[in-house]
């Protein structure tokens, strides 16, 4: 759970989900996401989850955030997911950006919706 000061929100849609097979039987997510964040502009995000279906497991992340000032942040993360319910899941990582900060982030997912939104904190 998040410890620091909350910079921000986001609200991001999938735009595109490729699915492969993975170690071991599993199968690997790989999701394209798009949407905003009022700290961070125009959010694009590649996220790879293991195993359709499972109630828990991990992820990672790569991003690109546009800021409103014309700067443009990358970032790499990873992160745990759990199911809290009937297609829902429960998101939090860590990601490291280009500028050297790194943030916690806790979400949901909406797997029915394809949507993702969330909460970005300073790491304390």
């Amino acid at each position: 759970m998040a410890t620091g000061k909350q910079v921000g929100d986001f609200s991001l849609k999938a735009t595109s989900l490729t699915l492969t097979p993975g170690p071991g039987g599993s199968v690997l997510v790989q999701g394209n996401f798009e949407g905003t964040s009022a700290a961070f502009g125009t959010i694009l995000r590649t996220a790879t989850f293991v195993s359709v279906g499972a109630k828990s497991g991990t992820f990672s992340v790569c991003a690109a955030a546009f800021l409103e000032n014309g700067d443009s942040l990358t970032g790499n993360g990873q992160g745990t997911f759990e199911s809290t319910g009937r297609h829902k899941w429960r998101l939090q990582e860590l990601i490291h950006i280009s500028d050297g900060r790194s943030f916690d982030v806790e979400g949901e997912m909406d797997l029915a919706t394809r949507a993702w939104t969330g909460k970005i904190f300073e790491r304390s």
